[in-house]
Protein backbone atom coordinates (compact mmCIF):
# COMPACT_ATOMS: atom_id res chain seq x y z
CA UNK A 1 0.00 0.00 0.00
CA UNK A 2 1.25 3.45 -0.84
CA UNK A 3 0.08 6.47 1.11
CA UNK A 4 0.98 9.98 0.15
CA UNK A 5 0.78 12.78 2.65
CA UNK A 6 1.22 16.19 1.05
CA UNK A 7 1.63 19.73 2.17
CA UNK A 8 1.27 22.68 -0.17
CA UNK A 9 2.59 26.13 0.42
CA UNK A 10 2.37 29.23 -1.73
CA UNK A 11 5.16 31.53 -0.68
CA UNK A 12 6.09 35.18 -1.19
CA UNK A 13 2.79 36.06 -2.84
CA UNK A 14 3.25 33.29 -5.41
CA UNK A 15 6.92 34.01 -6.00
CA UNK A 16 7.31 30.27 -5.61
CA UNK A 17 5.21 27.19 -4.90
CA UNK A 18 6.31 24.23 -2.82
CA UNK A 19 4.70 20.79 -2.81
CA UNK A 20 6.04 18.65 0.02
CA UNK A 21 5.18 14.95 0.08
CA UNK A 22 5.98 12.21 2.60
CA UNK A 23 5.73 8.66 1.26
CA UNK A 24 4.77 5.61 3.34
CA UNK A 25 5.17 2.01 2.14
CA UNK A 26 3.78 -1.19 3.64
CA UNK A 27 5.79 -4.32 2.85
CA UNK A 28 3.56 -7.42 2.73
CA UNK A 29 6.46 -9.81 3.54
CA UNK A 30 8.16 -8.05 6.41
CA UNK A 31 5.19 -6.25 7.90
CA UNK A 32 4.70 -2.56 8.15
CA UNK A 33 7.63 -0.52 7.00
CA UNK A 34 7.81 3.22 6.81
CA UNK A 35 9.94 4.92 4.23
CA UNK A 36 9.89 8.66 4.67
CA UNK A 37 11.01 10.66 1.70
CA UNK A 38 10.61 14.19 0.63
CA UNK A 39 9.44 14.73 -2.89
CA UNK A 40 9.71 18.43 -3.36
CA UNK A 41 8.48 20.34 -6.34
CA UNK A 42 9.82 23.84 -6.15
CA UNK A 43 8.43 26.14 -8.80
CA UNK A 44 10.08 29.52 -8.89
CA UNK A 45 7.45 31.67 -10.55
CA UNK A 46 9.28 34.90 -9.98
CA UNK A 47 12.32 33.66 -11.88
CA UNK A 48 10.31 33.07 -15.04
CA UNK A 49 8.21 36.20 -15.04
CA UNK A 50 8.94 39.81 -15.79
CA UNK A 51 9.84 41.72 -12.67
CA UNK A 52 6.91 44.09 -12.98
CA UNK A 53 6.54 44.68 -9.24
CA UNK A 54 9.98 46.25 -8.86
CA UNK A 55 10.30 49.95 -9.50
CA UNK A 56 13.97 49.89 -10.47
CA UNK A 57 16.54 47.80 -12.31
CA UNK A 58 19.15 46.39 -9.90
CA UNK A 59 21.81 46.26 -12.63
CA UNK A 60 21.34 49.96 -13.40
CA UNK A 61 21.34 50.72 -9.69
CA UNK A 62 24.65 48.90 -9.26
CA UNK A 63 26.19 50.87 -12.13
CA UNK A 64 25.20 54.15 -10.48
CA UNK A 65 26.38 52.90 -7.10
CA UNK A 66 29.78 51.73 -8.35
CA UNK A 67 30.39 54.96 -10.28
CA UNK A 68 29.73 57.06 -7.18
CA UNK A 69 31.64 54.68 -4.90
CA UNK A 70 34.78 54.70 -7.04
CA UNK A 71 34.61 58.47 -7.40
CA UNK A 72 34.35 58.81 -3.61
CA UNK A 73 37.15 56.45 -2.55
CA UNK A 74 39.29 56.05 -5.68
CA UNK A 75 42.27 53.71 -5.28
CA UNK A 76 41.48 53.29 -1.58
CA UNK A 77 38.65 50.95 -2.55
CA UNK A 78 39.93 47.39 -2.16
CA UNK A 79 36.67 45.51 -2.73
CA UNK A 80 32.95 46.01 -3.35
CA UNK A 81 30.33 43.28 -3.33
CA UNK A 82 26.68 42.35 -3.01
CA UNK A 83 25.20 40.10 -0.33
CA UNK A 84 21.76 38.88 0.67
CA UNK A 85 18.91 38.03 -1.64
CA UNK A 86 20.21 40.18 -4.50
CA UNK A 87 23.57 38.44 -4.30
CA UNK A 88 21.81 35.05 -4.38
CA UNK A 89 19.43 36.02 -7.18
CA UNK A 90 16.39 35.56 -4.91
CA UNK A 91 15.33 39.18 -4.37
CA UNK A 92 11.77 40.45 -4.21
CA UNK A 93 10.48 44.01 -4.37
CA UNK A 94 10.90 44.43 -0.61
CA UNK A 95 14.44 43.02 -0.40
CA UNK A 96 17.30 45.02 1.08
CA UNK A 97 20.20 46.01 -1.14
CA UNK A 98 23.04 44.60 0.94
CA UNK A 99 26.38 46.01 -0.22
CA UNK A 100 29.92 45.38 1.06
CA UNK A 101 32.74 47.93 0.93
CA UNK A 102 36.34 47.20 1.94
CA UNK A 103 38.75 50.16 2.06
CA UNK A 104 42.48 50.34 2.73
CA UNK A 105 41.35 51.69 6.10
CA UNK A 106 38.07 53.12 7.35
CA UNK A 107 37.55 56.00 9.76
CA UNK A 108 34.49 57.94 10.90
CA UNK A 109 34.95 60.54 8.17
CA UNK A 110 34.75 57.74 5.59
CA UNK A 111 31.54 56.45 7.16
CA UNK A 112 30.00 59.91 7.03
CA UNK A 113 31.03 60.48 3.41
CA UNK A 114 29.74 57.06 2.41
CA UNK A 115 26.39 57.68 4.09
CA UNK A 116 26.05 61.01 2.29
CA UNK A 117 26.80 59.33 -1.03
CA UNK A 118 24.16 56.66 -0.40
CA UNK A 119 21.60 59.40 0.25
CA UNK A 120 21.88 60.39 -3.42
CA UNK A 121 20.88 56.94 -4.69
CA UNK A 122 17.39 55.53 -5.41
CA UNK A 123 15.81 53.21 -2.84
CA UNK A 124 17.91 54.65 -0.02
CA UNK A 125 15.60 53.10 2.57
CA UNK A 126 16.48 49.61 1.30
CA UNK A 127 20.26 50.06 1.28
CA UNK A 128 22.23 48.35 4.03
CA UNK A 129 25.47 46.43 4.33
CA UNK A 130 29.00 46.38 5.70
CA UNK A 131 31.96 48.76 5.40
CA UNK A 132 35.36 47.96 6.85
CA UNK A 133 39.07 48.55 6.66
CA UNK A 134 41.29 45.82 5.21
CA UNK A 135 43.28 45.13 8.39
CA UNK A 136 40.13 44.84 10.50
CA UNK A 137 38.65 42.31 8.08
CA UNK A 138 41.68 39.99 7.97
CA UNK A 139 41.74 40.14 11.78
CA UNK A 140 38.03 39.24 12.05
CA UNK A 141 36.67 36.17 13.84
CA UNK A 142 37.41 33.37 11.35
CA UNK A 143 34.10 31.56 11.85
CA UNK A 144 32.32 34.70 10.60
CA UNK A 145 34.61 35.03 7.58
CA UNK A 146 33.39 31.72 6.13
CA UNK A 147 29.85 32.97 5.53
CA UNK A 148 31.10 36.42 4.56
CA UNK A 149 33.36 35.00 1.85
CA UNK A 150 30.89 32.57 0.28
CA UNK A 151 27.79 34.76 0.51
CA UNK A 152 29.35 37.84 -1.12
CA UNK A 153 29.07 38.40 -4.88
CA UNK A 154 32.07 40.46 -6.05
CA UNK A 155 31.38 43.70 -7.92
CA UNK A 156 34.97 44.96 -7.77
CA UNK A 157 38.04 43.01 -6.70
CA UNK A 158 38.15 39.64 -4.92
CA UNK A 159 37.86 38.30 -1.38
CA UNK A 160 40.29 35.46 -2.07
CA UNK A 161 42.74 37.11 0.32
CA UNK A 162 40.49 35.80 3.11
CA UNK A 163 40.88 32.12 2.21
CA UNK A 164 44.11 31.55 4.22
CA UNK A 165 42.22 32.71 7.31
CA UNK A 166 39.33 30.23 6.89
CA UNK A 167 40.03 26.67 8.08
CA UNK A 168 37.69 23.70 8.30
CA UNK A 169 37.59 23.95 12.08
CA UNK A 170 36.39 27.56 11.67
CA UNK A 171 33.38 26.36 9.67
CA UNK A 172 32.57 23.74 12.31
CA UNK A 173 32.78 26.48 14.92
CA UNK A 174 30.43 28.62 12.80
CA UNK A 175 27.89 25.78 12.89
CA UNK A 176 28.30 25.35 16.64
CA UNK A 177 28.01 29.06 17.41
CA UNK A 178 25.03 29.45 15.06
CA UNK A 179 23.18 26.52 16.63
CA UNK A 180 23.91 27.73 20.19
CA UNK A 181 22.57 31.20 19.39
CA UNK A 182 19.44 29.77 17.79
CA UNK A 183 18.84 27.38 20.70
CA UNK A 184 19.24 30.10 23.34
CA UNK A 185 17.13 32.74 21.57
CA UNK A 186 14.44 30.29 20.48
CA UNK A 187 14.03 28.98 24.02
CA UNK A 188 13.88 32.53 25.39
CA UNK A 189 11.30 33.49 22.77
CA UNK A 190 9.10 30.48 23.54
CA UNK A 191 9.09 31.26 27.26
CA UNK A 192 9.10 35.06 27.32
CA UNK A 193 8.59 37.06 24.12
CA UNK A 194 6.42 34.70 22.05
CA UNK A 195 7.20 36.87 19.02
CA UNK A 196 6.71 35.66 15.44
CA UNK A 197 9.21 38.21 14.09
CA UNK A 198 11.94 36.87 16.35
CA UNK A 199 11.11 33.36 15.16
CA UNK A 200 11.33 34.47 11.53
CA UNK A 201 14.76 35.93 12.20
CA UNK A 202 15.88 32.69 13.83
CA UNK A 203 14.79 30.63 10.84
CA UNK A 204 16.72 33.02 8.60
CA UNK A 205 19.81 32.44 10.75
CA UNK A 206 19.16 28.70 10.64
CA UNK A 207 19.37 28.77 6.84
CA UNK A 208 22.94 30.10 7.10
CA UNK A 209 23.76 27.36 9.60
CA UNK A 210 22.35 24.76 7.21
CA UNK A 211 24.61 26.13 4.46
CA UNK A 212 27.61 25.69 6.76
CA UNK A 213 26.50 22.16 7.74
CA UNK A 214 26.24 21.19 4.08
CA UNK A 215 29.72 22.61 3.44
CA UNK A 216 31.13 20.59 6.36
CA UNK A 217 29.64 17.40 4.91
CA UNK A 218 30.43 17.98 1.23
CA UNK A 219 32.90 20.86 0.84
CA UNK A 220 30.32 22.62 -1.35
CA UNK A 221 28.60 25.93 -0.59
CA UNK A 222 25.14 26.41 -2.09
CA UNK A 223 23.83 29.97 -2.02
CA UNK A 224 20.24 29.55 -3.13
CA UNK A 225 17.76 28.02 -0.70
CA UNK A 226 15.77 26.62 -3.62
CA UNK A 227 18.83 24.56 -4.59
CA UNK A 228 20.04 23.82 -1.06
CA UNK A 229 16.70 22.37 0.01
CA UNK A 230 17.00 19.67 -2.65
CA UNK A 231 20.45 18.58 -1.44
CA UNK A 232 20.28 18.44 2.37
CA UNK A 233 18.97 15.69 4.64
CA UNK A 234 15.47 15.55 6.03
CA UNK A 235 16.07 17.52 9.29
CA UNK A 236 17.64 20.45 7.43
CA UNK A 237 15.05 20.18 4.68
CA UNK A 238 12.30 20.59 7.28
CA UNK A 239 14.04 23.65 8.74
CA UNK A 240 14.42 25.37 5.37
CA UNK A 241 10.84 24.60 4.38
CA UNK A 242 9.46 25.80 7.71
CA UNK A 243 11.38 29.06 7.33
CA UNK A 244 9.86 29.62 3.90
CA UNK A 245 6.36 28.95 5.17
CA UNK A 246 6.85 31.24 8.17
CA UNK A 247 8.10 34.04 5.94
CA UNK A 248 5.23 33.77 3.48
CA UNK A 249 2.22 33.31 5.78
CA UNK A 250 1.64 36.21 8.21
CA UNK A 251 -1.62 34.80 9.58
CA UNK A 252 -0.15 31.84 11.48
CA UNK A 253 -1.72 31.15 14.88
CA UNK A 254 -0.32 30.35 18.32
CA UNK A 255 -0.33 26.60 17.66
CA UNK A 256 1.77 27.22 14.56
CA UNK A 257 4.16 29.29 16.67
CA UNK A 258 4.59 26.46 19.17
CA UNK A 259 5.06 23.86 16.42
CA UNK A 260 7.62 25.86 14.43
CA UNK A 261 9.46 26.99 17.56
CA UNK A 262 9.67 23.47 18.90
CA UNK A 263 10.94 22.14 15.58
CA UNK A 264 13.70 24.74 15.46
CA UNK A 265 14.62 24.33 19.14
CA UNK A 266 14.94 20.54 18.85
CA UNK A 267 16.95 20.78 15.62
CA UNK A 268 19.37 23.29 17.17
CA UNK A 269 19.78 20.98 20.17
CA UNK A 270 20.87 18.09 17.94
CA UNK A 271 23.26 20.30 15.97
CA UNK A 272 24.89 21.61 19.16
CA UNK A 273 25.69 18.07 20.31
CA UNK A 274 26.98 16.97 16.90
CA UNK A 275 29.17 20.02 16.32
CA UNK A 276 30.11 20.80 19.94
CA UNK A 277 32.88 23.40 20.30
CA UNK A 278 33.82 23.07 16.62
CA UNK A 279 34.98 19.48 17.09
CA UNK A 280 35.97 17.71 13.87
Amino acid sequence: MLLLHGMYSACNKLDFVIIYITIYFTDAKTGQYRFSACLMIFIDIARDRKDTDMDFDIDLWIKKYMTKLQKLFGLRLRFAGLQGSYGRGEATASSDIDVVVILDKADTADLSAYSTMLDTLPCRENICGFISGYKELISWESSDLFQFYYDTLPLLGSLDFLLPFIKKEDVYRAVSIGACNIYHTCGHNMVHEKDFEILKGLYKSAAFTVQAIYWCRTGEYIKKKSELIEMVGQPEKDILLSGMILKSQPDLNRDDFELLSGRLFNWASEVIVEYRAGAL
